[in-house]
């Protein structure tokens, strides 16, 4: 079939070559503009505007979907189908114009977890399985009739990091399946509706005010939220040294030991190369860490050149 592929990140990448080496023929493949990035401020291109220029593929970068240039540019190509994944909210004037239709690859098994961060959501609420989920697109966000999904299991040390590259794979599997079904006819889309059972949990946008830790809650909630946003974008705590001064303690890798203790709620604990935060049953343990201003680092090397004593954590 004749497909345009929409998409920006590495995620979108593994897709876009899985299509390719099918045999599907991407006639267009379109990205976000390229945008000045970094302490240079140099121009940087996206993953899949990389990868599309080393297999040769037509790209086309609009600023605005609605853009009659652009939408003409899209007429022209006369794709059968309009491929998305991990782009922006097509407007109709996009997602009508393919005659199969234009589908989208989602991070989770929908109709759970529709937004734009399935991934860290999933792991931070403490789900042991999720997926990834083919489905036609409609007028609202996530929420067109399902074709294929994948269910993909979520370890006890599972992180955002590693959840990404798993679903990232198993993703690309599922599209050429999909695009299968719908190229020999044996497509049999499911409104979502029909999907539904219980509570629906959503994934909306994490902004950095959601990431700050709350060492209130239970520790191994507290645990989840850490893995759900490691490596990006980062939990994290501010730090009160003994002169005042508050810095930012993104804290990476971390694991929860359920104790009985009389320390109170956030208090630090470092012994035998240790760093550990009280919560109400046990502590938080850190193995890695970015204390603002510096790098990220083990636990170990930071405490060779940090001294934790009466430092303390804003609560």
């Amino acid at each position: 079939m004749r497909i345009v592929y929409m998409g920006t990140p590495d995620f979108a990448v593994a897709s876009m070559k899985a299509l390719a080496e099918a045999g599907h023929e991407i006639v267009a493949v379109v990205t976000s503009p390229d945008k000045p990035a970094g302490r240079g401020l140099q121009v940087s291109e996206s993953a899949v505007k990389k990868a599309a220029l080393q297999l040769g593929f037509t790209i086309l970068q609009p600023v605005r979907l609605k853009d009659p240039d652009f939408l003409a540019s899209l007429q022209q190509l006369q794709a059968d189908l309009f491929v998305v994944v991990a782009f922006r909210m097509l407007p109709a004037e996009v997602w009508k114009i393919p005659p199969k239709g234009t589908i989208n690859l989602h991070a989770s098994l929908l109709p759970q977890y529709r937004g734009a961060a399935p991934i860290n959501h999933a792991i931070i609420n403490g789900e042991t399985i999720t997926g990834v989920t083919t489905f036609f697109i409609n007028e609202n966000i996530d929420t067109g009739s399902i074709i294929e999904s994948t269910p993909v299991e979520i370890s006890r040390d599972e992180t955002a990091g590693s959840l990404h590259d798993k679903l990232m794979t198993v993703g690309a599997a599922l599209l050429v399946k999909t695009l299968w079904l719908i190229e020999s006819k044996q497509c049999k889309p499911r409104p979502q509706k029909s999907q539904i059972s219980g509570e629906l949990k959503t994934a909306p946008k994490i902004f950095r005010d959601n990431c700050r830790i709350d060492w209130n809650l239970p520790g191994e909630q507290i645990r989840n939220f850490i893995r759900g946003l490691y490596p990006y974008p980062g939990a994290f705590t501010t730090l009160v040294l003994t002169d005042g001064t508050q810095k930012t303690l993104k804290i990476g890798e971390a694991g929860f030991v359920s104790r009985k203790h009389a320390l109170a709620t956030g208090e630090i604990s470092s012994h035998n190369n240790k760093f550990q935060i009280a919560v109400a049953d046990g502590f938080i343990e850190i193995f890695s860490l970015q204390l603002e201003g510096k790098k990220n680092m083990k636990t170990g090397e930071f405490l060779r050149g940090f001294d934790l004593k009466n430092v303390r954590l804003k609560l």
